[in-house]
C-alpha cells in the first residue's frame, strides 16, 4: 500500500501520525533566550491544527549564535523547564515536537525582518558575528564578520552538543540541525564564504567536517530511538545537487535519518539558474536526493493545496511536506486537507475534545460536503 499524506511514518523510535510538518518559524519575541507565552500560544495551535510534527523556532546553541536579540536559545541549562512546558504543550495537542537548533554566523547581530532598516541590537545587547572567513553577506549594511579561531570552532561544536543534550531533557522527539540559508554550517559549507587554509577549509571534506562534527557530537548525547534532521541548501551560488547528493551520503553514514531540501540563502540574492518561487518549486531536489540516496526527505516551499501535498508524498518525491506561512495563514489546514482528500473520520487529526464538537458541526448540516478543491 503506497504512502499518502494522512498515513503515519515511523522514524527510530518516533511515530508521526501524518506527513505534515509545522515548519520552523520564528516569533523574534524570546527573552534573554526563554519563551514566552507568545511561543505557547504559536506552537500549540499548531499541534493541535493537526499536524503530525510541529517544529519549535531555531532555537540558538550560543548567545553568540543569536540572530536578533528575540531569537530563543538553548545556552543554559536553566532555560530547560521553560522548553519542557513547550513540549508538553505540543504533545497534549497531538503532535510530535520537534526543534531546530542553529547559529546565525554572520547572519548574527540584525533586526526582525519588518524592522531590517531600523538601528541594530543597542550595545547592551551586542556580540561578535562569527564565520569562517571575514567575509560579510553582499547586502546593504552587512558587517564583516570575525573569522572563527580553531578555539571558537571547538567550542562551537560542544555548544551544540550540550544544546542537543538539553533539547533531549526537555523532552522534544526530533532534532533538526540547520546548515542552510546562510547560517554557520552553510558558510563553513560553501566556497564562496569559507576561504579557510586550515583542516576546516579548502576542500570538499574540510568544508564539511563543522557540520559532520556537530552531527557525530549530536549522536553521542541524542538518543538512539529520536530522530535527527538536516536542513541543507540544496541548490546556491556555486553549490549543485550533485555537491549536495555527496553530502547526504556521507551524512547518512553519519546517522541522519532525514533531509529538510530547501534551497539558497547565502548571498541574499537569487540563484542562477534555479527555477524561480512558485507552487512546491523546491519538491524537485526532495524527490532527486530521495531517489539519489535513498535517505528520506522532507519538501518545502510553497506547499499549499491538499492535492498538492498528496501528490507530493503519493508519487514518492519526498517523506513529508512542511509547511510555513500557509499554516499562519490557517493552522487547521491539516485538519481541512483530511476533509477535502476525504480521509476517513478527518477530525481525529484533532485531540478528541476539539473533534467531537467538529463531528457534531457537521452533523447539523444534512447534506454538507467539504470542497474538494485542494
Amino acid at each position: 500500500m503506497s504512502a499518502n499524506l494522512f498515513s503515519p511514518l515511523e522514524i527510530r523510535g518516533v511515530r508521526l501520525k501524518n506527513r505534515v510538518v509545522a515548519s520552523p518559524m520564528w516569533q523574534y519575541c524570546g527573552v534573554d533566550g526563554a519563551p514566552t507565552d507568545t511561543h505557547a500560544v504559536h506552537l500549540g495551535r499548531l499541534a493541535e491544527g493537526g499536524a503530525g510534527l510541529v517544529f519549535q523556532e531555531g532555537t540558538t546553541v550560543d548567545r553568540r549564535g543569536r540572530g536578533t536579540v528575540g531569537d530563543l536559545g538553548l545556552w543554559d541549562d536553566d532555560l530547560v523547564p521553560h522548553y519542557a512546558r513547550l513540549v508538553e504543550l505540543v504533545r497534549a495537542g497531538g503532535a510530535v515536537p520537534g526543534i531546530q537548533l542553529i547559529h546565525a554566523g554572520r547572519k548574527g547581530r540584525r533586526n526582525p525582518p519588518w524592522a531590517a532598516h531600523e538601528p541594530g541590537p543597542p550595545a547592551t545587547d551586542d556580540w561578535p558575528v562569527l564565520g569562517p572567513s571575514a567575509l560579510p553577506i553582499a547586502l546593504e549594511g552587512s558587517g564583516v564578520p570575525v573569522e572563527m579561531s580553531p578555539r571558537d570552532i571547538a567550542e562551537t561544536v560542544d555548544s551544540w552538543v550540550s544544546a542537543a543534550r538539553r533539547a533531549h531533557r526537555a523532552g522534544y522527539e526530533v532534532l533538526e540541525v540547520q546548515a542552510a540559508h546562510g547560517y554557520l554550517i552553510h558558510t563553513f559549507l560553501s566556497p564562496l564564504s569559507n576561504h579557510r587554509t586550515d583542516r576546516y577549509g579548502g576542500s570538499f571534506a574540510n568544508r564539511a567536517r563543522l557540520l559532520l562534527e556537530i552531527v557525530d557530537g549530536i549522536r553521542t548525547v541524542w538518543p538512539a530511538d529520536k530522530a535527527l534532521f538536516v536542513r541543507l541548501s540544496s541548490v546556491d551560488a556555486e553549490w549543485d545537487l550533485d555537491q549536495t547528493v555527496e553530502l547526504v551520503r556521507e551524512l547518512r553514514a553519519h546517522e541522519v535519518d532525514v533531509i529538510d531540501c530547501s534551497s539558497g540563502g547565502l548571498t541574499g540574492l537569487p540563484v542562477f539558474g534555479a527555477p524561480s518561487a512558485g507552487y512546491g518549486y523546491q519538491v524537485p531536489y526532495a524527490e532527486e536526493i530521495r531517489s539519489r540516496t535513498g535517505v528520506r526527505t522532507m519538501a518545502v516551499g510553497y506547499i499549499v493545496h491538499a492535492t498538492q501535498a498528496q501528490a507530493v508524498i503519493e508519487r514518492g518525491q519526498a517523506d513529508l511536506v512542511a509547511l510555513g506561512r500557509e499554516l499562519l495563514h490557517n493552522p487547521n489546514w491539516p485538519i481541512d486537507a483530511a476533509r477535502k482528500l476525504g480521509v476517513p473520520d478527518p477530525y481525529a487529526q484533532a485531540p478528541r475534545r476539539i473533534a467531537y464538537w467538529l463531528r457534531k458541526r457537521d452533523g447539523s448540516f444534512p447534506g454538507f460536503a467539504p470542497s474538494t478543491d485542494g
